[in-house]
């Protein structure tokens, strides 16, 4: 071991240190040592595709190292300084436990382990859990959700065009690639989507895989984190944001662990903190163009540090008896901690859609209220995929500068004649909304297939457009996303769109809204409404969209609304 001059005094690093894998291919792993040598130490380890010697890599092994753990950071199978070939997600689970039996056999570890780390970083994490090593003790996975299919690749049926587009620009190489040269407006407008990497000058074997795979099929199932529960038998802190591409899927592990973890340790010992944050979590007081203030920023390590003391050193410091919630609530802007999800004292309550046939755009008749609807004239609108309707924030993943993030005022997005706008009137108290969100729609289309979009909106008195969740149903895969079943043109069906989750009050004088439109581009690739196979489809149809509320056919939203104390 030999000290550094980038390191702080007294750290020792050994850097490519080779751990073969069970079929022989060798990866790098670059491990941090505590200053003081009277060890054996707990661990930490990092798995990650993004090069182990990144700047959070080497300032998170340098904040553990002071705290008296060895960090041990790896390059995944086929980045940077590790053999083999990268194929994401799939050697992920051998890989983390061969890295994690060769950890626990060294002289310098104490035999407990933790891992660490955001997005894939974390996902890799319940990936080695499942696997059930003796040495790992506790993970802390940030940002990510529980099935890959539904986020980040196939959100309601639509493929995530933007983040698995860019994502696969920068990881077709070995090492992280430049994406800022391209004129991603053209890319994202290429059809078919199979021709996208070859009109970029690229040759991504794993883009061409997600689009041969659009159902919920095997493929996605060996890899989905919901079908690994029962296998994972330790404590989990999972950290997020309301912002995240993988909101809903943090939200859904919290439950699915509490319900079905492997032990009664697993099920007892599940934590989740929340926050108003993007995919970059806390590194930001922003999501998008709202400033949340300086209260909303937390001390992300000193958190994370705390459950691995608990857990890893058995330090009696109250880990195990912490709320299991810690969320934060927009509109008030204050923290708070919970005990369960959704909230045991929440109300479910719908607000229905109303209008006189008009509900186009900001400037039509569109209303929101608690009141069912009679019998109201149904609302129209046409959707045409080479116009398809903008992505203007909400939970994008991971290139702001190319497709924006977090919360926005959707009225330039309002003001279209293909977005249906319902807006309920001023509030006369506050309300809170904390927890998963859907909406049912009774709609139509002309076609075989098309998409219906949803969005939470939160207007302020000034009318400024607040969006806070959103969501989007593949026409197609309207009875699960094992199975495609093609629509009939003109035939009535109840579509549930999962908005995902949310924390806000709508304070005083606010107003509650409700969009639908049927693209959200290029966030998700268009619905060329044609019923074709949508990786190889390259014909726009364009197709005539009826959204009821009447009687009998009541489209709503489910607020999950939490009554005063």
């Amino acid at each position: 071991m030999v000290e550094t001059a980038f390191l702080p005094a007294g750290i020792d690093v050994r850097n490519n240190v080779r751990v073969p894998m069970r079929d022989g291919v060798e990866t790098s792993i670059d491990i941090y040592f505590p200053a003081r040598h009277d060890g054996p130490f707990p661990v930490i380890l990092a798995r990650t595709p993004y090069d182990n010697m990144s700047e959070w890599v080497v300032d998170s092994a340098i904040y553990f190292a002071q705290n008296g753990y060895v960090f041990a950071a790896q390059d995944c199978r086929g980045r940077n300084d590790s053999d083999g070939r990268f194929n994401p997600w799939i050697q992920e689970y051998e890989d983390g436990y061969d890295t994690l039996e060769w950890l626990g056999s060294q002289s310098w570890c104490d035999g407990s382990i933790g891992m660490h780390g955001d997005s894939y970083v974390g996902g890799v994490q319940w990936m080695a859990a499942a696997m059930g090593s003796p040495y790992l003790k506790a993970i802390v996975p940030r940002v990510i959700g529980d099935n890959l299919h539904n986020s980040p690749h196939y959100q309601g049926g639509a493929f995530t065009l933007h983040l698995n587009a860019t994502w696969s620009f920068r990881m077709g190489g070995r090492t992280w690639q430049l994406i800022d040269r391209f004129n991603w407006k053209r890319i994202f407008s290429k059809l078919p989507l199979r021709a996208i990497p070859g009109y970029g000058g690229k040759d991504v074997h794993f883009f061409q895989t997600w689009l041969d795979h659009p159902d919920y099929d095997d493929y996605w199932k060996a890899m989905s984190l919901k079908e690994q529960y029962e296998r994972v038998k330790i404590p989990v802190l999972q950290i997020g944001g309301w912002y995240d591409v993988f909101a809903g899927g943090t939200m859904n592990n919290f439950v699915g662990m509490q319900q079905r973890g492997g032990s009664e340790l697993a099920r007892n010992h599940q934590r989740v903190v929340i926050g108003p944050w993007h995919h970059h979590t806390n590194t930001e007081t922003h999501a998008g163009e709202v400033d949340f203030g300086k209260a909303s920023v937390l001390d992300v390590d000193e958190i994370q540090l705390r459950w691995y003391d608990h857990w890893l050193k058995g330090k009696d410091n109250g880990v195990d008896t912490d709320p299991p919630l810690r969320i934060y609530t927009m509109g008030t802007d204050e923290w708070r901690d919970e005990h369960e999800w959704p909230l045991a004292r929440t109300e479910f309550t719908p607000w229905y859609f109303h209008s006189r046939g008009s509900a186009n755009s900001l400037l039509g008749d569109g209303t929101l209220s608690t009141e069912p609807p009679t019998d109201e004239p149904a609302d129209e609108y046409v959707y045409n995929p080479a116009f398809a309707t903008p992505t203007m924030g909400g939970t994008t993943c991971c290139n702001p500068e190319i497709v924006e993030w977090g919360s926005y005022d959707q009225r330039p997005i309002e003001y279209r004649n293909d977005v249906l706008v319902y807006t309920s009137g001023p509030l006369e108290a506050d309300l809170e909304v904390t927890g998963p969100v859907i909406v049912k729609l009774f709609a139509a289309t002309d076609g075989r297939d098309t998409d219906f979009t949803a969005k939470l909106v939160d207007v302020h008195p000034d009318g400024y457009a607040r969006n806070l969740c959103d969501g989007i149903i593949r026409g197609r895969y309207r009875k699960g996303a094992e199975h495609q079943v093609l629509l009939e043109p003109g035939e009535v069906y109840e579509f549930t769109i999962d908005l995902w989750v949310t924390s806000n009050v709508f304070k005083q004088g606010h107003r509650i809204r409700v969009d639908i439109a049927s693209a959200n581009f290029p966030r998700f690739d268009r619905n060329l409404n044609t019923g074709n196979p949508i990786a190889d489809d390259d014909q726009i149809r364009v197709a005539r969209q009826t959204v009821h509320h009447d009687t009998t056919r009541m489209s709503h939203i489910v607020l999950p609304v939490i009554p005063p104390r």
